[in-house]
């Protein structure tokens, strides 16, 4: 798990200037590769720096370690997604210290369902999408295999959920009209494949391919950033962490539909240890049982930032707030990254 971070964190450090300039999927704001490398690096650092005290021969609680931190830190939609992926493959690996191919499958699965419902209006031709194939092939090629738990099992699930990755990836340039038209392929789906083969590597000892992304429209070095030639979006991007029982999550959810759209919900943890319920809001009858709490990480796209952010604080008590304009990447400029936590 380290080695598969540290090599993420690295290759999307090398790729993320043109995973920017193919960034014009929802909005043309050119922060995809450096919001997904921003994430991931947190997850990375978070595994170094030993967070959680998590018990190191725990594949799955050494993840939900690493996956827990690239929530809390996570930028954007991207990195929103990987950190639900994260948090989601971890839980069927808890107590399991290697990886298998039916468990490899099973994570996948996990992932792909958490990461399609925390979106309120998930979208096919996106990173999404990608994860959902890469799921589906290692689910295949367990089930050929008779759930063979052996490491030539694994490996060949690897191959396959990669290899369907990539074409995934291809596939997404004729999902969205918006790419279509430009010629380029998903941004945050490269992304992804990156981080799928970057796993692959890590757990069979193998070098990247370094011909993955041959090919792919809108990708090669010479190609112009795509996004700078489209119109500045308007609005802004509000993130936050807070703490709420199901019954108002779900109601934030709603109106923050209702306020803007790529509305991200996804819960962080288990619960927050605050007993305050729904109905005690709402002057119910005080012997009403209080529900529990938990806490969620919230991301949306808005007109404006006030109207959201009153909304969430009318509900709860919110932290760790952001905002950031659409129109300009947040981070520009990310330098190339050479060996970062490699060993």
């Amino acid at each position: 798990m380290k080695r598969w971070l540290g090599k993420a964190e690295t290759t999307l450090g090398n790729h993320s200037d043109r995973i920017n300039a193919i960034n014009i999927f929802p909005v043309a704001d050119g922060d995809t590769g450096t919001n997904l490398y921003l994430t991931v690096r947190a997850a990375a650092a978070a595994l170094v720096n030993g967070a959680g005290g998590e018990p190191a021969n725990d594949v799955g609680a050494v993840l939900g370690a690493a996956g827990q931190a690239a929530m809390e830190q996570a930028r954007g939609n991207s990195g929103t997604l990987f950190a639900v992926f994260l948090c989601a493959a971890a839980e069927p690996l808890v107590g399991h210290t290697r990886l298998s191919a039916p468990l490899l499958a099973s994570a996948l699965n996990r992932a792909q369902i958490r990461a399609w419902s925390a979106l309120s209006e998930p979208v096919p031709g996106t990173m999404l999408s990608v994860l959902e194939a890469a799921a589906r092939a290692a689910g295949e090629c367990d089930s050929a295999h008779n759930g063979d738990d052996s490491n030539q099992a694994l490996g060949l699930a690897l191959d396959a959920a990669v290899n369907a990755a990539l074409e995934a990836v291809v596939r997404t340039e004729d999902q969205l009209a918006p790419l279509h038209a430009a010629r380029v392929v998903d941004a945050g789906g490269v992304g992804m494949l990156l981080i799928l083969d970057c796993l692959r590597s890590a757990v069979l000892g193998e070098e990247l391919q370094d011909e993955l992304l041959d090919g792919l429209h809108g990708y090669d070095v010479q190609d112009p950033h795509i996004h700078a030639g489209m119109p500045n979006d308007d609005g802004v991007e509000v993130m936050c962490t807070i703490s709420l029982p199901p019954l108002a999550a779900a109601t934030l959810r709603q109106r923050l539909d209702e306020l803007g759209d790529s509305v991200i919900m996804s819960q962080l943890g288990n619960r927050s240890g605050h007993g305050e319920s729904v109905s005690a809001r709402d002057g119910d009858d005080d012997d009403d049982a209080p529900e529990t709490s938990y806490r969620w990480r919230v991301h949306v796209h808005v007109p404006e930032a006030e109207p959201a952010v009153a909304l969430i604080r009318s509900l709860g008590d919110p932290t760790d707030i952001t905002i950031s304009q659409l129109s300009m990447p947040r981070d520009p400029g990310i330098p190339v990254v050479q060996n970062a936590h490699e060993s």
